[in-house]
C-alpha cells in the first residue's frame, strides 16, 4: 500500500473516532502498517510528523479508562475543516486554477482546496508547471491561523516585542506583509515578515480588535504605505486634470479638499518617502507638496541633484 493512501486511511480514522485511539488500535485499523513492533512504531512517529507537516491538528489526549494511562490520537473536525467561505462551483474552479498557476515554495495546496470543498472534477490533471512561484515564510500558517481564529499574536520586531491583532496578509513587490492594529501604537501598522526576529506566539484569551469596515475585505497597499516608521501627514496638491486620477490611485479613504478652481488638496499619510516622492513625480507639473516642509524640501533637493 502506498504512503499516501495510508496517510489518507489514519486521517478519515482519526477525524471520525469519538474518542482518542491508542496506536495499537490504529494498527489494527489502518491497513498498511508493518507487523513487526520496531518498523510500526517507526513508520507510526514518521506518519505523525507527516500529517503535523501538513497542518493537520492531530491531537494527542489519555484514552479514557486506562490504567497506566494510555495515549490517544484524534483529529478533531472542527479544527480540521475551514470555516465555508460560500464559494460556489465556479468560485471553487477559479480558486483551483490559482493554485495550478501560483504556489507557495515549499507548501502545498491540494489540502486546503480539499478541505473548502474538494477539486473540480474536470478530467484535468491535479497538477503541473506552475506560472510563478511565490516565496514562502514560516511565519504564514501561524499567522494566517491566528486572523482566522481572530486571535491577537506577539512577536519581536527590530528589537521591540509587539503585540498585534491581526487583520491580514499580503504579498506585495516581492514580500509578504502582515497588517493589523498594533497595541503598542494603538493604530493600524504594517510589519514586513521577514522582519520579525521571533516565533509568532497566539494570546489566548485576549480581545482582539476587528478591523475597521473599510479595511474588513482587505486591500492593495501602495509604495508609499509600506514600512514600519512613523506615518507623516503629507499635502498633496493636484491639479484639476489630474485631480481625478489622484483620487483613483490614493483611494477613497485618503481626506481630499476640492479647491475653488477644481484642483485637489489630498491629506496622504506616508511611510516611505522615496516611494511617494516617485508617485508625485508621475504628474510632472501637475501636483505639489505643500507641506510639511521637509517633504517638501526633500522632493526639490533630489531634483536640483540631477540638474
Amino acid at each position: 500500500m502506498a504512503k499516501l493512501e495510508r496517510l489518507l486511511n489514519l486521517t478519515a480514522v482519526l477525524l471520525n473516532t469519538e474518542r482518542p485511539l491508542a496506536a495499537d488500535e490504529l494498527r489494527q485499523m489502518v491497513e498498511g502498517y508493518p507487523e513487526a513492533d520496531a518498523s510500526f512504531r517507526r513508520t507510526f512517529e514518521r506518519d505523525k510528523d507527516d500529517l503535523r507537516v501538513l497542518g493537520i491538528p492531530l491531537r494527542v489526549e489519555k484514552v479514557p479508562a486506562t490504567q497506566p494511562p494510555v495515549d490517544g490520537y484524534r483529529i478533531p473536525a472542527d479544527e480540521y475543516y475551514l470555516p465555508d467561505p460560500g464559494l460556489d462551483a465556479d468560485e471553487l474552479a477559479a480558486m483551483h486554477l490559482a493554485s495550478l498557476t501560483v504556489r507557495l515554495e515549499g507548501l502545498g495546496d491540494e489540502e486546503a482546496l480539499w478541505k473548502l470543498g474538494g477539486l473540480p472534477d474536470d478530467g484535468g490533471p491535479a497538477g503541473g508547471e506552475s506560472l510563478a512561484d511565490i516565496p514562502a515564510d514560516p511565519r504564514l500558517i501561524p499567522l494566517f491561523s491566528a486572523i482566522n481564529d481572530q486571535v491577537p499574536v506577539t512577536f519581536d520586531y527590530r528589537g521591540t516585542e509587539r503585540t498585534i491583532d491581526p487583520w491580514r496578509l499580503s504579498f506585495q513587490r516581492g514580500r509578504w506583509y502582515l497588517s493589523g492594529n498594533d497595541h503598542l501604537r494603538g493604530e493600524e501598522r504594517n510589519f514586513r515578515l521577514d522582519r520579525i526576529d521571533s516565533d509568532v506566539a497566539r494570546v489566548e484569551g485576549a480581545t482582539w480588535m476587528a478591523a475597521p469596515a473599510s479595511e474588513a475585505s482587505g486591500r492593495t497597499l501602495q509604495a508609499w504605505e509600506m514600512g514600519e516608521d512613523e506615518a507623516l501627514s503629507v499635502r498633496l496638491l493636484v491639479d484639476a486634470g489630474r485631480a481625478e486620477v489622484a483620487s483613483r490611485q490614493l483611494g477613497a479613504a485618503t481626506s481630499a479638499e476640492a479647491q475653488p478652481d477644481g484642483s485637489v488638496i489630498f491629506d496622504v499619510p506616508v511611510v516611505n518617502l522615496d516611494a511617494f516622492r516617485s508617485f508625485v513625480l508621475g504628474f510632472l507639473e501637475h501636483a505639489e507638496i505643500l507641506d510639511p516642509p521637509e517633504v517638501r524640501d526633500d522632493l526639490i533637493n533630489w531634483l536640483e541633484t540631477l540638474t
